[in-house]
């Protein structure tokens, strides 16, 4: 499953506020582990994703959600079925 750009670019622009170490935003970004974000900060950005596109993800989906890529193709997958 992939992710179209568009998606990609909305949620970097979401993940931005909580990107505090500056590090440059790409699909291959683990979001987690490589902006070293707390499982809390998660939660508040995937209820922003959630917000911005009028959707709903699971918690098991988020927590095999780990890529700015993966949740792009959540997010696109979820929006398809809406």
């Amino acid at each position: 499953m992939t992710a179209s750009q568009e998606t990609i670019d909305q949620i970097c622009k979401l993940l931005e506020p909580f990107n505090s170490t500056g590090k440059a935003l790409t699909p291959d970004t683990e979001i987690s582990a490589d902006l070293n974000i707390d499982s809390v900060a998660v939660m508040d950005f995937v209820m922003e994703v959630e917000d911005h596109f009028d959707i709903e993800i699971p918690l098991n989906v988020v927590s095999e959600t780990h890529s700015i890529s993966d949740l792009a193709a959540v997010v696109d997958a979820r929006v398809k079925k809406a």
